[in-house]
């Protein structure tokens, strides 16, 4: 490397003269020192990109972008948990986790501080098929008592509407009215075990519901706001929900998008309303129908003892046949979430936790638990999360831990949305909901002045991850360090060997794991005809993985037939379902294709034509969006005669994948 190309990254004569020197001081450490040092010393967000990566891509050993500092160690829960174990490095307490798993679980529960009415005499039961097994068996708990350990004068919640400002809720404001909604449930005659949906973006409201419906010992059929009518009638239907809340509009941009609109269309059951702004509702209701102000009372109610198998929460995931999966989780699962933010996240009591999500996706129950159970803060930015507005609400609420989703990443960096921010008060980011590319990665850790993207890679049926990052391990962009702790995995290939890149099976049990599915037949989804393991049962997930060296996991995309897009997972029979009832259309195939520098999948669609239609794509993706959801994007459309298939008449997705290639 010379100093000209110092220059050719964007540097004044002045500039290139001035860093050469420091540059060339870091070149006298070892080679898996120098880009650490540059980083850490050297390089700065307002410098231009292009010199990150060349000095990356020149100087940094194995590919490694950060590694923690002895502040870092010294403070991670995990280094205190290895501590205690005398186990000497991260794999040796990742292998105690995932073969001690009885004691591993009984000592997150003491860590986290989990509230038990009447305890369990074993933490497992030991009798049980690992497809099946039950965690704290015959113990009483009601998870949602967990959430508020903290001080009751502790912020719980900050927030700011789109245009506003900072605002913030303390524990004890969030517990009187959780308890208050558990009682006013209670007043409508509704008793522990009735399913009560919600349909509401991620606000302080929404998060006092959620926790009051679990307080009352029922269960919370979560829908996610940006679903069409038909779909929300799919989940109510399902998840046979007695009573929904709902908002009346949600503002992004300045503009009011109908919400209790399609709930109604939804042919939804009786609604309670809440108000997006301060000014009364922007609807009328239908008769039946009530306002949050109208529902919430003064009393206040004790939390129901529940068993730990009673259901808390129904989330619907994306099953191959078109039918969304409907995953219940009971009281013990929330452990999972707050022990994944406890060991692999890292948050801290009194830390801020911010990650753009909603309910009706797994990570917004997992932000709930996540934070509120670690004692910490959860931030919410009521408006859209893709411009500079979001990233300065994360700049002046002082976030600790910021979650992204990569294709959101990919839209901060074409708008430069971060320049002029100081992230000052970020310890660390995670990354989830679909493959995340590393050159986006990079640029996001330079933008913060070189603090870690922990990625975290898991599903529904898990409450949390399998994938993970880790504090104590050195990062390389859109990589993983370890299996999660607390549960272990396989990469076996096609022929149900072990091997460095294949598809990624689960050894079962964990806390967090589910083992029923409503109206579906869970063993049929996730263990049958799997591979065995070392005479292990191993349990399907359906990622394709790689190993990258000994320290490093790559995520490819699904091996099956659902993809995530945009941070939702939908499977490839959603979205022909809707495509294949537009008029002229013959049958259509959707696959994810993973473009060649990795990241975030894009929808192709395969259209079998009736008849020529003008503006194909325009059609299709505006039937996707009306009909389905409106994040969903089409990135090509390829017409052709007929689609491959098998002997059976099934459509041979995989072939299609195989031999495509982004244009």
């Amino acid at each position: 490397m010379h100093i000209d190309d110092l220059r050719a990254c964007g540097l004044s004569d002045a500039q290139a003269a001035a860093l050469w020197p420091r540059i060339d001081k870091a070149m006298a450490l070892p080679p898996a020192e120098r880009f650490l040092e540059l980083a850490r010393n050297v390089l700065t967000p307002d410098q231009p990109f292009a010199l990150h990566q060349l000095l990356y891509k020149t100087h940094s050993a194995d590919g490694i972008v950060w590694a923690p500092s002895k502040d870092d160690v010294e403070q991670a829960h995990a280094t205190q948990l290895m501590r205690e174990g005398r186990f000497d490095s991260h794999e040796a307490l990742h292998a105690w986790s995932a073969t001690e798993r009885p004691a591993f679980w009984q000592r997150v529960v003491e860590k986290l501080s989990i509230r038990f009415q009447i305890p369990s005499a074993q933490v497992v039961d030991a009798e049980a098929d690992p497809s099946s097994v039950h965690f704290f068996p015959g113990s009483r708990l009601n998870i949602a008592e967990s959430c508020f350990g903290a001080a009751r004068s502790a912020p719980a919640i900050v927030y700011q509407r789109e245009g506003g400002k900072l605002q913030s809720i303390r524990y004890g404001e969030l517990l009187r009215t959780t308890r208050q909604v558990a009682a006013s449930l209670r007043i409508m005659g509704l008793q522990p075990g009735a399913r009560i949906a919600i349909d509401m973006p991620m606000t302080a409201e929404s998060i006092a519901i959620y926790l009051g419906i679990v307080w009352a010992g029922c269960s919370v059929i979560a829908i996610a706001d940006s679903f069409a009518a038909e779909e929300i009638a799919t989940r109510l239907t399902l998840g046979q929900a007695q009573l929904i809340f709902t908002q009346d509009v949600i503002v992004r941009g300045g503009k009011a998008l109908p919400l209790y609109e399609r709930v109604v269309a939804a042919g939804s059951p009786p609604a309670v309303v809440v108000a997006e702004g301060q000014a009364g509702l922007n609807v009328s209701l239908r008769r039946g129908d009530i306002s949050w102000d109208e529902f919430i009372g003064k009393e206040e109610i004790d939390a129901e003892p529940c068993a730990p198998t009673t259901h808390s929460n129904v989330l619907f995931s994306s099953g191959t046949t078109g039918t969304p999966k409907a995953i219940p989780w009971n009281h013990i699962t929330p452990i999972k979430c707050a022990a994944d933010g406890y060991l692999h996240h890292d948050i801290h009591p009194g830390e801020v936790v911010a990650w753009p999500t909603n309910l009706g996706w797994m990570m917004g129950p997992w932000l709930i638990y996540a934070s509120l159970i670690n004692r910490a803060t959860i931030a919410l930015y009521y408006g859209a999360p893709t411009g500079a507005d979001f990233l300065r609400f994360v700049q002046d609420a002082q976030v600790n831990m910021l979650g992204v989703v990569p294709s959101l990443v990919r839209t901060w960096r074409a708008t430069d949305a971060l320049r002029g921010l100081n992230f000052g008060a970020l310890r660390a980011l995670s990354s989830t909901g679909e493959c995340s590319n590393p050159d986006d990665m990079h640029w996001l850790m330079a933008q913060v002045g070189y603090r870690p993207v922990l990625e975290y890679c898991g599903g529904t049926e898990l409450a949390g991850g399998y994938l993970a990052g880790s504090m104590l391990q050195a990062a390389r962009p859109a990589c993983f360090t370890t299996p999660a702790l607390g549960l272990d995995m396989v990469i076996l290939d096609e022929e149900g060997a072990e091997s460095d890149s294949g598809e990624a099976f689960l050894l079962p049990p964990s806390v967090g794991m589910s083992t029923e599915l409503l109206g579906g037949e869970h063993n049929a989804v996730y263990y049958e005809d799997v591979p065995t393991y070392r005479g292990e049962r191993t349990r399907r997930h359906g990622d394709r993985v790689e190993r990258i060296g000994p320290a490093h996991y790559r995520v490819h995309g699904r091996a099956d037939d659902a993809m995530n897009l945009g941070g939702i997972k939908v499977s490839s029979a959603e979205i022909e379902r809707v495509l294949n009832a537009i008029d002229g259309v013959g049958e259509t195939a959707a696959i994810a294709v993973a473009p060649s520098a990795g990241g975030p999948s894009q929808l192709v669609v395969y259209a079998v034509l009736d008849r020529p239609i003008d503006d194909l794509i325009i059609a299709l993706q505006t039937t996707l969006r009306s009909q389905l959801n409106p994040l969903f994007k089409i990135a090509d459309v390829v017409t052709v005669d007929a689609l491959p298939r098998t002997a059976s008449n099934k459509v041979m997705r995989r072939v299609l994948r195989d031999q495509y290639t982004l244009r």
